[in-house]
């Protein structure tokens, strides 16, 4: 990176010296980012986290895949790439889920990032903590987009009064298990 640098700065043939010490400044700037937390992320994780909370919300409202598909007028097939991250939701099919069944689109897409200034962040450090520990102590191994469904929901359920069972959370953790 440093000889890249030096390289940039020093370049000077007259029409590209601001684009050379534009580059040379930016690449200088660049290991002083770490661009791995600015990247976008992929379009699988996206997906996997969105099916994690997909999959968190069909179980609650108590239907089965081929029921949810129908009811969003999408195929069986369809509905399950969608639960296990390999497809994006249509616009169109949570619309659907929103109006039949009251889902909350923006919790579905969004998880925690969801969660607005004003809510409890103590609250749900200690959802993460607790969810921590059980999966450590319990040997379970839970990739971290699907550990953060459980917690969004975790956290939703707090936010709304209702409250969170050992059953509710082993059923969030086999849903999202791989």
């Amino acid at each position: 990176m440093e000889s890249l640098v030096l390289h940039l700065l020093t370049w000077s043939d007259g029409s590209n010296r601001k684009y050379a010490s534009f580059c040379a400044m930016f690449i200088q700037n660049c290991a002083l980012v770490n661009w791995e937390t600015c990247m976008v992320r992929d379009d699988a994780e996206l997906f996997a986290e969105i099916g994690a909370r997909l999959a968190i919300c069909r179980n609650e409202i108590g239907v089965s895949q081929a029921a949810m598909a129908e009811a969003i007028g999408v195929s069986h097939r369809a509905y399950h790439s969608y639960e296990k991250g390999k497809r994006g939701v249509p616009v169109e099919a949570l619309v659907k889920m929103q109006s039949r069944y009251d889902v909350d689109v923006a919790w579905l897409l969004l998880g925690t990032k969801s969660i607005r200034a004003g809510h409890d962040f103590e609250a749900l450090k200690h959802i993460e903590t607790s969810l921590d520990k059980h999966l450590t102590d319990e040997g379970i191994k839970v990739k971290s987009e699907k550990r953060g469904a459980i917690v969004a929901r975790w956290y939703q359920s707090h936010v709304e009064g209702r409250e969170v069972t050992d059953d509710d959370v082993h059923t969030w953790i086999e849903l999202v298990r791989e």
